[in-house]
């Protein structure tokens, strides 16, 4: 099992503020709006690899302790399957996750955060700001959630 390698954060300084897109009612980026994506990017970061670090060591040891006893009794190798199963469910979430991290950090420091990357359209800095790893505009992630 491996840990999650760090992810160089782009600075406010190295991003394209100039370069992000908005909707038409709303104002360009400030660098201190972008700086408060940025640290909630990287607090999510940091959150998500101690819990896939933190998962991973436990999904190993329960792994690991999958053979111990004298034989299988049936309730301790359902508890145990079902031990495993959430592990892996959180730890698939997490590691999810800091992939939605790293794409929205890779995309400010292209200066393509912002841009719907379903229609091109703007996804709006306010939703932005409430959800910055958001990759879709509000009408395509409608329309995702509804297939």
């Amino acid at each position: 099992m491996s840990s999650t390698p760090p992810n160089p954060v782009p600075s406010v300084e190295d991003a394209p503020v100039d370069a992000l897109v908005v909707k038409e009612n709303e104002d360009a980026w400030t660098a201190e709006e972008l700086q408060e994506v940025l640290a909630e990017l990287t607090e999510q970061r940091e959150h998500s690899s101690v819990i896939i670090t933190e998962h991973e060591t436990e999904l190993s040891g329960l792994m690991r302790d999958s053979g111990d006893g004298a034989g299988p009794d049936p309730a301790d190798l359902g508890a145990s399957t079902f031990e495993r199963d959430h592990e892996m469910s959180v730890l698939n979430n997490e590691r999810d996750k800091l992939l939605q991290i790293d794409r929205a950090l890779e995309r400010i420091a292209k200066g393509t955060y912002g841009r719907c990357e379903n229609c091109g359209e703007p996804i709006g800095k306010l939703r932005l700001m409430a959800f910055p790893r958001a990759t879709l505009c509000m009408t395509c992630k409608q329309r995702e959630e509804r297939r």
